[in-house]
């Protein structure tokens, strides 16, 4: 443990003062340690998925749920929830903003690094402080060396000053490395904000898929009462057999059940919804809207302004500069420690004649103090705050790699769902067709109910399939534009 000896504070005249300029100059001096500079990352020239080349023909030849490179003016905004046109959604999204727990969590612990900054500023002024005291003394009249004087007021009113000159740029490097933090602290704010509201709006289009899941099966029911209707006045007439009718009735109990089912799901999804929204669940109701909107078009950008344009890379990035700081804070601890000491005021017997020349004091002192041996711990901790940066380094490579990645993921998602939606459209046109000629030929008595059931069957599987497909593709895009950042930059950060 590092310990300092007695220091003695000398009084100075004016040419103590002058001695301490030179000192006073050197405060100024650049500090020790690297400075700081982003660890290099080469972005990639274009999207891979970009370019990819589909086996089916999409059925959007512009490019699906995104455009390539585009200028600045086709960039996502702030609130980019607003690109899907959905008022309901836009109006869920803003709540989230004013009320979500989770973000306001993470708006305070910014605000608090951002108090941490400030403190650590303060080390580059002086502490003043001011006292002031009066006592009356009454001595013995026995003791040695007795005087004349027996009993005495003292009136004391001073001030001190100290000051430690940043000399080798300690407290400039805690400044720099508590503004970093802060500013990595106001990106994972940013990167929370974007994770809720990205969850919010996956979890809402799922529920509106699940709405039009129910739309579909609500009008299969409707379908196959009518079907179970006719076919028991078929058995009446003579025409069909209990086993048709065996059949109506099972394919429509499946159905129900399917669709109550469907309901269990959805009442979960407007739980979450109500939980990002900060409402009671108890209390809180979507209106059922089935998922009719148009696929929007998402504008990338170039992969370079990726660096620029996610939370999570400029929260890490900042931690390195944080990191790289302490490096400095470290090598600081090898040079002398240099205090300068102010102190002054006014004593006196009397109160009258305290604020007078006479019972004017004051004192200006330095003095250094250098630590000789301490069996290698500053080596060590220089040593531990260079591999810490060089693990922050590695960490904000890590998150770049991982951010392209996740553009990619989600650019391969949404190709893929355009050619299966595609293919999917056929498949149900088809069906289609086949439910229609099987109705034909049942009512007109060529065929039994068999034939009529699992051409309804493979129909309504198709549109559930397409329903999902069209679901999945919007839970995609809303994935694709976290991956971009959700129209967040670096410009956003707090100077």
């Amino acid at each position: 443990m590092r310990t300092h000896p007695r220091r003695r504070v000398v009084s100075l005249g004016c040419p103590g003062v002058a001695a301490l300029l030179p000192l006073l100059a050197l405060a100024g001096c650049k500090p020790v340690g690297p400075d700081y500079s982003r660890p290099a990352y080469h972005a990639p020239d274009a999207y891979k998925e970009t370019g990819a080349t589909a086996v089916t023909p999409p059925a959007n030849p512009a490019g699906g749920a995104w455009s390539p490179a585009n200028p600045s003016d086709g960039m996502l905004r702030g609130k980019w929830w607003e690109i899907y046109q959905d008022p309901q959604l836009n109006s869920l999204e803003e709540r989230v903003t004013a009320e979500n727990q989770d973000l306001r969590r993470a708006v305070e612990t910014y605000l608090a690094a951002r108090d941490q900054v400030t403190a650590a500023r303060a080390g580059l002024f002086p502490t003043v402080s001011g006292s002031a005291s009066a006592s009356r003394t009454d001595l013995s009249q026995n003791r040695p060396s007795a005087s004349s004087t027996t009993h005495y007021n003292d009136y004391v009113l001073g001030g001190q000053a100290s000051w430690e000159p940043d000399f080798w740029g300690r407290i400039r490097r805690t400044v720099e490395a508590a503004r970093a933090g802060a500013q990595a602290s106001a990106a994972d704010a940013a990167t929370v904000d974007l994770s809720l509201h990205a969850e919010l709006a996956a979890d809402y289009f799922q529920l509106r898929g699940l709405d039009a899941d129910v739309r579909l099966l609500a009008s299969t029911v409707t379908t196959l009462e009518h079907q179970l209707d006719l076919t028991e006045k078929r058995l009446a007439g003579g025409v069909a057999t209990e086993a048709d009718v065996a059949q109506a009735r099972t394919q429509l109990e499946t159905v129900r059940a399917q669709l109550a089912d469907v309901g269990v799901a959805r009442a979960q999804f407007e739980h979450a919804v109500a939980t990002l929204t900060n409402q009671n669940a108890a209390a809180f109701t979507l209106t059922a809207a089935p998922l009719d909107l148009p696929l929007p078009k998402i504008p990338l950008g170039i992969p370079s302004q990726l660096l620029e344009r996610r939370p999570d890379i400029a929260a890490a990035e900042r931690r390195a500069a944080a990191a790289n700081a302490q490096i400095g804070i470290a090598v600081s601890a090898f040079y002398p420690d240099i205090p300068l000491g102010l102190a002054g005021g006014f004593e006196s017997t009397n109160s009258g004649t305290l604020l007078t020349g006479p019972s004017a004091l004051w004192s200006l002192g330095a003095h250094a103090t250098e630590l000789l041996f301490d069996a290698g711990q500053r080596h060590a901790l220089t040593g531990e705050a260079r591999h810490n940066y060089e693990a922050q380094a590695a960490a904000y490579r890590s998150t770049v790699l991982a951010a392209f990645n996740g553009v990619e993921d989600q650019l391969s998602t949404l190709r893929v769902l355009e050619q299966e939606s595609v293919v999917e459209e056929r498949a149900v046109a088809s069906a289609q067709h086949s439910f229609d000629l099987s109705n034909q030929r049942y009512q007109g008595g060529v065929t039994s109910y068999l034939e009529v059931l699992t051409a309804e069957t493979a129909l309504m599987n198709n549109q559930r399939t397409a329903i999902d497909l069209q679901t999945r593709q919007f839970v995609a895009s809303v994935g694709l534009i976290r991956a971009l950042g959700g129209g967040w930059d670096t410009t956003q950060l707090p100077k």
